[in-house]
């Protein structure tokens, strides 16, 4: 598999140059695998901006005093379910990872938990969407870190209806990720009493979705959902933008939306699109201080919510390990993350909270606008709040989700 010979060899550059991190003699150390998208369609919003973030979190621990020796490999999943699970297992087996991180695309994410369950260590995935994480599939090694499925659903989806948005079409990346947010939007919409008129199902990495907008359009729904994400959700804005679907009066809602979209779009084309996330780089002066940390490793970029969930994850895993010793977090899995459920989180990206029983991580959600270019007065000054739903109910309630790991 090469790409897996090309994963480790890459990594094994990074822990051998990231100032600070690596081994001592005689001492235990950890090794964390970032499994990402460094290729495709997800690249923006994982790639090497999750790597940097998750290489910060190991030094910001450094400056707060846990000085453990870390050692980095780096996989690309190529969105392949068997590449990705693959990878993992090789990791684990050959290269003694203890802590799996990032890990976009669902279908990947599904495979990899299965794997770091049975093989009974860590897994902090921050960008995948399906709700399942923590649902029928969750798993005593899995937390989710950033967002899921029902989240955005409930707090996008729920405020496009209370908006007068009740009918719908969806567009749909045909995989477990799509499935999952059209699935959890459809039922906030039916619920509030709004209809959902059709759907089409389109490949991951298409580049043209031109019928399928002229389907939705003629469905005469008043929201077209766009459950898709990416440089696939992306492309479907742009496109829309050239039919003039918008200016007819129809609303896109994109549901799972990151900066670098908007960024990708700009605000001439993206200005007044709804979003939910859970990290604003420009928030609040914590999440600038971690944007200025991150700057001179990512240049002019900024980290969206999936990669500073891997900053977000990582600083809380290495807190834990701290608090049971190296070579005892190392033994298992599942001990390393009961200790960071009982341990409440905090940095400087999502601020205090906590993870239930489930693995669900909670954090605040916010619900942002997208400025139009008027209203930005500064590189990457994009959003504007709208609202903010406590960590306390922006996620599916304990008891809905169906997670054997959760007793009555």
């Amino acid at each position: 598999m090469p790409i897996a010979r090309r994963g480790l060899l890459g990594g094994a550059a990074v822990a051998a140059t990231w100032p600070g991190i690596g081994l001592r003699a005689q001492t235990p150390s950890i090794k964390i695998g970032v499994l990402g998208d460094e290729s495709g369609v997800y690249r923006d919003l994982s790639g090497p901006i999750a790597v940097a973030a998750a290489k910060l979190a190991v030094a910001d621990s450094k400056a707060a005093g846990r000085d453990i020796a870390v050692e980095f490999v780096v996989g690309d999943h190529q969105n392949k379910p068997d590449i990705g699970a693959g990878l993992v297992r090789q990791w684990i087996d050959r290269d003694h990872v203890d802590m799996v991180v990032d890990v976009p695309n669902s279908a990947v994410a599904l495979a990899v938990a299965s794997v770091c369950k049975e093989m009974d260590k860590v897994y902090i995935n921050s960008p995948a969407g399906t709700a399942d994480l923590t649902g029928p599939q969750c798993a005593p090694t899995t937390i989710h870190w950033t967002m899921d499925t029902w989240m955005l659903a409930h707090s996008t989806g729920g405020a496009m209806v209370k908006a007068g948005g009740d009918s719908w079409y969806f567009i749909t990346a045909d995989y477990a990720f799509g499935h999952a947010l059209e699935r959890d939007t459809a039922n906030f919409v039916t619920q509030a009493g709004g209809k959902v008129l059709g759907n089409a199902l389109t490949p991951l990495g298409n580049s043209d979705f031109s019928s399928y907008l002229i389907q939705a359009q003629a469905s005469g729904a008043k929201v077209i959902g766009l459950a898709n994400a990416g440089a696939d959700m992306v492309n479907t804005i742009k496109q829309a933008g050239e039919f003039g679907i918008t200016s007819k009066g129809v609303k896109l809602a994109g549901l799972l939306v990151f900066i670098s979209d908007v960024h990708a779009l700009g605000l001439q084309t993206a200005h007044g699109i709804v979003v939910s996330n859970t990290f604003y780089w420009d928030r609040d002066d914590r999440t600038r201080a971690f944007s200025k940390r991150l700057q001179p490793m990512i240049g002019d970029a900024r980290a969206g919510m999936g990669q500073a969930g891997c900053y977000g994850g990582t600083f809380h895993y290495l807190k834990a390990v701290a608090a049971m010793g190296v070579a005892e977090a190392k033994k298992s899995g599942t001990a390393t993350v009961n200790r960071m459920k009982a341990m409440p989180t905090d940095d400087d990206c999502f601020g205090a909270g906590s993870i239930r029983a489930d693995g669900r991580a909670l954090h605040p959600v916010y619900l942002y606008e997208v400025k139009t270019p008027e209203e930005s007065k500064y590189p990457w000054d994009y959003y504007k709040l709208v609202a903010t739903t406590p960590a306390d109910q922006g996620f599916r309630p304990l008891d809905a989700g169906a997670c054997p790991l959760v007793h009555s």
